[in-house]
């Protein structure tokens, strides 16, 4: 039984979602202080100084408080937004800059059995 749960820990998916989501959260606190320091006083400038992550908070529909919920979809989206301009945009540039290897051309078996294949299309 042990034998099998070490077989299931040692697969490659487990051990690389284990180091995706540690990556993923150290990833996370690198988008959370870029907003803190960039995005966020650029989004106070043009709302006159007022803190963009409660500039919404106070809205109310009816009975309901859904200011916040306005107010993390625009942080989501704001994130989503730095995340794909400056990581994903980058990164499929630079993957398109990478040249291709060419496909390697027949081996001398291939090359033989063609050969022999033409010889016997003619006869």
């Amino acid at each position: 039984m042990l034998n099998g749960f070490r077989n299931f820990v040692m697969r490659g998916n487990v051990v690389d979602l284990a180091v995706g989501v540690i990556i993923g959260a150290a990833f996370g606190k690198v988008v959370d202080g870029f907003m803190v320091s960039f995005v966020n006083p650029l989004i106070g400038l043009v709302l006159g100084g007022a803190d963009p992550a409660k500039a919404f908070e106070t809205f109310h529909i009816g009975p309901f408080p859904i200011g916040l919920l306005i107010s993390s979809i625009i942080n989501f989206l704001l994130i989503a937004m730095v995340i794909y301009f400056f990581i994903v945009v980058p990164i499929n540039k630079m993957k398109k800059n990478d040249p291709v290897p060419a496909p390697p051309g027949p081996s001398n078996e291939e090359l033989l059995l063609m050969e022999i294949r033409d010889e016997l299309k003619k006869r």
